[in-house]
């Protein structure tokens, strides 16, 4: 059977190489790619702005999964959201809730949307609205909890509901007001800065965090906002290094969405993962069209107290980063990740300069100091990944596989074979 199976990828990338038709698609998927420019421009509940989202929908991260094969953290989020919702009194009630088949379980991915970890998105959170000022089209996020015992390592705890209530109540409105009152936060500009400050904007998101204060905090004011809630608004923001990832992941998804679509493109527009399984998405097929394999487990550094059985397979929608051409693809510029991921410094250069025998071209907007400003390897290739034996690098956290214990470590992953090997099959099928 693998003989066969080899047989038929060779025949594929025999036909999709060396291709113009293919490398014209390619060039317009990345330049709409580079060519963004996503901006936070609002804040609103999930079920004003999300599409398709509804009273009894929660979101999810990776493909498509029904209850019955999620992972723990993913469950253990999901009764979270039922709780904070109000429409179960405990996680009893939250089960019974989901085995009656009231709720209806969606990829973000599906409705514009991503989230980290679980990824749980429920009708009432407030949700980060950016415009893709380039193409015109909108991404959603929700706001990010902090670190310990929160939602999206499943934990569903009274501090984790309390705490999500706060943020619909007070952080939500205040930073509304103040984006508002902006006219709108350009992403880009924050990333790229960052980017140039040692970030990766995935698991390091330090300098972008402190950029993202030092923009919000002058309308925080001119918002005419009491000053005890610009305090704990802005206390909240800067005890969280992580708070601009869900920014930097809606950001990247703004972007990818507008590059979705380009006929006869073989460029990845999606990775993402929901703890069970892996899927891609790729521009030259229908969105609803996913590419799965089992999620693998990460390596790396584990916190202390924990051992490699205490992990759950790879998990979130953050690697929506690397297919955007940063994250694990920038570590080049972003020494200092080693020592929360592991490995030296020399891994982080090589784990970069190797994605640029994967990627269609150099991003124009984003670029590693240390390599002379050379723009991160961007527009992941299916026939690339096939034709070099190279898979994608996405560093990540690790999360225990138990709902709310929380992260457990963080590492470097790549999805599995058979996503590439299936997406690829499929557009040799699909080629114009």
């Amino acid at each position: 059977m693998d003989q066969i199976k080899n047989h038929a990828l060779i025949r594929a990338l025999d036909k999709l190489l060396d291709n113009e038709k293919i490398d014209a698609a390619n060039q317009v998927a990345v330049e709409r790619l580079m060519n963004a420019r996503p901006v936070l421009v609002d804040i609103d509940s999930a079920l004003n702005v999300i599409p398709g989202m509804t009273k009894k929908t929660i979101l999810h991260a990776g493909p498509p999964i029904s209850w019955e094969r999620m992972a723990g953290p993913m469950k253990g989020a999901i009764i979270g959201a039922l709780l904070y919702e109000g429409v179960a009194k405990n996680p009893k009630e939250a089960e019974k809730l989901v085995l009656s088949g009231a709720i209806k379980f969606s990829p973000c991915h599906e409705h514009r949307a991503v989230g980290p970890m679980a990824g749980i998105i429920s009708p009432s959170m407030p949700v980060q609205i950016i415009e893709n000022k380039t193409h015109g089209n909108f991404s959603y996020a929700t706001l990010n909890e902090g670190l310990g015992k929160v939602l999206r390592f499943g934990a569903y705890s009274d501090e984790v509901i309390t705490r999500l209530r706060w943020m619909e109540s007070e952080l939500a409105p205040a930073l509304k007001a103040a984006i508002l009152l902006s006219g709108g936060i350009d992403l880009r500009s924050l990333i790229a800065q960052a980017l140039h400050m040692g970030d990766e904007c995935h698991n390091r998101n330090k300098a972008a965090t402190s950029l993202f204060i030092r923009e919000i905090a002058p309308y925080l004011v001119k918002a005419d906002l009491p000053r005890a809630m610009i305090s704990r608004v802005l206390e909240f923001i800067h005890s969280n290094d992580h708070f601009f990832l869900n920014l930097s992941m809606s950001a990247c998804k703004a972007s990818l969405d507008a590059a979705q679509g380009v006929a006869n493109s073989t460029m990845v527009t999606t990775l993402c993962r929901n703890g069970v399984d892996f899927g891609i998405r790729v521009s030259g097929c229908p969105g609803s069209m996913w590419f799965t394999g089992p999620a693998l487990y990460v390596k790396g550094l584990l916190f202390p107290g924990f051992t490699a059985e205490d992990a759950n397979p790879d998990l979130g929608d953050s690697a929506i980063i690397e297919t955007s051409g940063i994250g694990g693809f920038a570590m080049g510029g972003a020494p200092a990740i080693v020592q929360f991921i592991g490995g030296t410094v020399t891994d982080a250069l090589n784990y970069t300069t190797k994605m640029y025998e994967i990627t269609i071209a150099e991003n124009t907007h984003y670029s590693i100091p240390n390599l002379n400003f050379r723009g991160t390897p961007t527009g992941i290739d299916v026939r690339k990944v096939i034709e070099t034996g190279l898979l994608p690098t996405i560093n990540t956290g690790i999360a225990h596989k138990e709902a709310g214990v929380g992260q457990v470590g963080a590492g470097v992953v790549t999805p599995p074979w058979e996503c590439f090997e299936t997406a690829l099959l499929a557009l040799a099928e699909r080629m114009k």
